[in-house]
């Protein structure tokens, strides 16, 4: 992860709707990117332009990000998926705090705003709790609805609609954020992509076709959406992405724990394998996938990251052919290429 900088590298002053941003450093200033749904940092500094070791590890990410799919569906067969996902976030949050205490910089992520900033420091505020619990709450409908998902239909189907937050992020962007206006080149990203989706939605031709799963995969992307409207349009803009994420796990881990008994068994017979899924996702991507994604966002210039976002959709869908032997019509290949393509059109500026 980057390195925190010292107090006397603290960056001016800045507003947004209506609240002073804490002089909190550069690499912690970050916010949601209505275009990509990637968590992008303030302008700040220079950002340097895509590299090769840069688009190196953006392939690695999108590649974890694509498997995380297949882990999910894996990993179902071994744990009810509700219970799945709290565990995930459990594991996650002790992991991600774990690494921050040993770093040195839990205090750092989740201290208040320096009394000079300001009388009453935002990140204690009573709104800052309140907006953290909704994007928790969100964060927890996502998560119920993506596992379940993947429970019921293949891996294919749900990562074409799930990856299609961008599209409704950006269209919500156009409608509610001043100077996130489409232009024409987005706007017809914005109708590929929802075409994709559509043409997913739309082909019954395979047994693993289900209407409830595409149903909770669109479900989970409008949630996941929700969390980046969040974001931007509440306190949390002036909140450090790692302490957003601090609220997001604490709050799936105790609900999503809580009411797992009420989808079912717990258990199904969990293997090795199984174990080995839920670790993976509250490891590498939970807690130190996350920071490796801010760390690149604080590094590189936030359009060239998230331009790398189309990605996952295609490595998920390849990945569930190859290691699940799921079917991929040429609809849903077609679907694919449509939300992928949107997906890059939308993160142009």
């Amino acid at each position: 992860m980057a390195q925190i900088a010292s107090p006397d590298q603290r960056t001016p002053r800045h507003t947004a709707n209506g609240l002073n941003l804490c002089k909190w450093p550069k690499h912690l200033f970050c916010h949601l990117d209505s275009a990509s749904g990637g968590i992008s940092c303030g302008a700040m500094s220079e950002k340097r332009a895509m590299d090769g070791l840069g688009a190196a590890m953006l392939i690695g990410f999108s590649g974890l990000m694509g498997l995380n799919q297949v882990v999910i569906k894996v990993s179902n067969g071994g744990f009810g998926p509700v219970f799945q996902a709290g565990l995930r976030s459990l594991i996650g949050l002790a992991v991600l705090l774990a690494w921050l205490g040993f770093r040195g910089q839990l205090k750092r992520a989740t201290a208040p705003t320096p009394p000079e900033t300001a009388a009453t420091p935002v990140h204690w505020s009573r709104s800052v709790h309140f907006w953290g619990l909704v994007s928790g709450s969100l964060f927890t409908a996502e998560f119920i609805c993506l596992y379940i998902a993947l429970d019921l239909s293949s891996v294919s189907r749900v990562t074409i609609i799930f990856n299609s937050m961008p599209v409704w992020l950006a269209l919500a962007g156009h409608l509610l954020l001043p100077g996130e206006r489409l232009s024409p080149i987005r706007m017809l990203g914005l109708v590929l992509a929802m075409g994709g989706v559509v043409l997913a939605v739309l082909h019954r031709g395979s047994g693993d076709a289900s209407l409830l799963g595409d149903v909770l995969a669109l479900v989970s992307t409008l949630a996941w959406a929700g969390i980046a409207l969040c974001a931007r349009l509440s306190p949390l803009a002036a909140v450090p992405p790692i302490r957003q994420l601090t609220y997001q796990l604490a709050t799936s881990a105790v609900v999503l724990l809580a009411i797992s008994p009420l989808f079912g068994p717990l258990l199904r017979a969990p293997t090795a394998l199984h174990i080995a899924g839920v670790l993976f996702q509250s490891v590498a991507i939970a807690s130190l996938g996350y920071l490796l994604w801010l760390w690149l966002i604080s590094i590189y210039r936030a359009n060239a990251v998230a331009s790398f976002s189309f990605l996952s959709p295609v490595i998920a869908a390849i990945l569930g052919w190859l290691l699940l032997n799921e079917v991929i019509y040429p609809q849903v290949w077609a679907a694919l290429a449509l939300v992928a393509v949107g997906i890059v059109l939308i993160n142009r500026k």
